[in-house]
C-alpha cells in the first residue's frame, strides 16, 4: 500500500532564505514561523513529510558534504520526532551538470520508490517555479508556491491542505500518532 506525502523544499520555504548566498552552517539556518506545526500536523495524520533541496553550495565547493549533513542533523534534532522529515534528499551538483537538479523529478521519484509513496495523491511546496516544475513532472497535482498571495505563510497552507485533503480535519488515528 503506498502512503501520500508532502514534499517541502528547503531555502525559502522550510527555513529563512539566505538571500543569493547559501546557507553554509547550522547558525545560518532559521525555520520559518509555522512550519514545526505545520510537518506534525501532516505527520500526524499519516502522511510522510519529505524534503527535497538543491544544495550546490557543496558542488561549488563552498561547504563539504559532511557539512551539510550536519545541518540536516541538527535541523532534524531541532523539530523532534513528532515533525522531523521522513527523507531528505539533497542534490549537490552544479547546475547542467546533474540529471537529479530541479527541475528534473528525480529526487521526488527516488523518495517514491524508498519509501512507497502514492505521488498522484500528494503534495509540493517551494518558493520557486523550479520546485513546482519538478513536482509537476513527477505526477504530483497539487504543486503550491509558498510566499505567494494566496499561501504567504505556513498556517495559511495548512488550513488549505486541512480543506483540500478528505479526512485531514479529523482526528489521527492511534497508528498515525
Amino acid at each position: 500500500m503506498s502512503t501520500p506525502a508532502f514534499f517541502f523544499d528547503r531555502d525559502g520555504t522550510v527555513n529563512a532564505s539566505p538571500g543569493p548566498g547559501y546557507v553554509l552552517r547550522w547558525h545560518d539556518f532559521h525555520f520559518l514561523p509555522g512550519i514545526t506545526e505545520m510537518l506534525a500536523a501532516v505527520k500526524a495524520r499519516g502522511w510522510k513529510t519529505i524534503l527535497v533541496t538543491s544544495q550546490q553550495g557543496v558542488g561549488k565547493g563552498l561547504m563539504d558534504a559532511a557539512t551539510l549533513a550536519d545541518i540536516h542533523h541538527r535541523m532534524q534534532a531541532a523539530l523532534g520526532p513528532a515533525a522531523a522529515f521522513d527523507g531528505i534528499y539533497a542534490c549537490t551538483g552544479l547546475d547542467g551538470e546533474d540529471p537529479r537538479r530541479k527541475p528534473s523529478p528525480a529526487m521526488i521519484l527516488e523518495a517514491a520508490q524508498d519509501h512507497h509513496l502514492n505521488l498522484s495523491a500528494s503534495w509540493n511546496i517551494g518558493d520557486k517555479e523550479r520546485d513546482l516544475a519538478m513536482g509537476r513532472a513527477a505526477g504530483i497535482p497539487r504543486n503550491l508556491l509558498f510566499g505567494s498571495p494566496e499561501f504567504p505563510d505556513w498556517p495559511s497552507v495548512l488550513r488549505h491542505w486541512i480543506a483540500a485533503t478528505p479526512g485531514a480535519d479529523s482526528t489521527p488515528s492511534p497508528a498515525a500518532r
